[in-house]
């Protein structure tokens, strides 16, 4: 009899699992089926509703997106919207034109916003991760190849701000991106591109979060 009611409260006092919030574009969206799939029965793993697009939508958003639950880890990346020249009488897919079109965000709104967001998400949450913004092939259509590194360039700047952990992906896209990328004109990534990405993101949360 003892025994079962020991067996009863060590179960009820099993520590429930953690639980992470990822806000990201297209590429985070690629890879966060990985990192829910790696995470199963260590993290409850949710990916904010659709494409968190620029750091202009994220400000719009992000009350939505955090709601009123309490999120152990928040993993975010704004960067390949912001840097992204668009313009209304362009046939490319997301009116994406680097020639003609107008910069989505310039790099001191890029500033004001992320610092402003991370403020926000320091509230929601006690850790926090950036993830860098990857790799802007030389044929993308919307897009400066390299403009990317300045942007991080700002976003690192920001995080050392706010005592921000850094995931750099950019560093591991440019491996990725050569063999499992959608071609010299487009940023994503293949099946096989987006769990490798996964594997570094997976790596920092648990890291984060001590799990083993």
């Amino acid at each position: 009899m003892a025994l079962l009611v020991c067996m009863v409260l060590c179960c009820s006092a099993t520590k429930p699992l953690s639980r992470v919030l990822i806000i990201g574009d297209s590429i985070s969206l690629g890879y966060t089926p990985f990192v829910v799939k790696d995470l199963a029965d260590k993290a409850v793993v949710s990916h904010s509703p659709g494409n968190s697009e620029s750091t202009t939508t994220g400000i719009k958003k992000i009350e939505s997106w955090l709601g009123d639950q309490h999120w152990d880890l928040i993993v975010f990346n704004w960067g390949l919207w912001d840097l992204c020249y668009r313009s209304s009488t362009s046939k490319v897919t997301g009116k994406r034109d680097k020639i003609n079109g107008k910069l989505s965000t310039t790099l001191d709104d890029y500033r004001k916003n992320l610092e402003f967001l991370v403020q926000r998400l320091q509230k929601a949450s006690p850790h926090l991760i950036f993830v860098t913004t990857t790799l802007v092939p030389p044929n993308e259509g919307g897009r400066f190849a390299g403009d990317e590194d300045k942007y991080n360039a700002v976003a690192r700047e920001v995080m050392k701000k706010y005592n921000v952990q850094i995931n750099d992906l950019n560093k591991l896209s440019h491996k990725v991106h050569s063999k499992f990328g959608m071609g010299s004109d487009n940023v994503h990534y293949n099946a096989s591109g987006y769990e490798l990405l996964s594997k570094q993101i997976t790596a920092s949360i648990k890291k984060q979060l001590k799990i083993k």
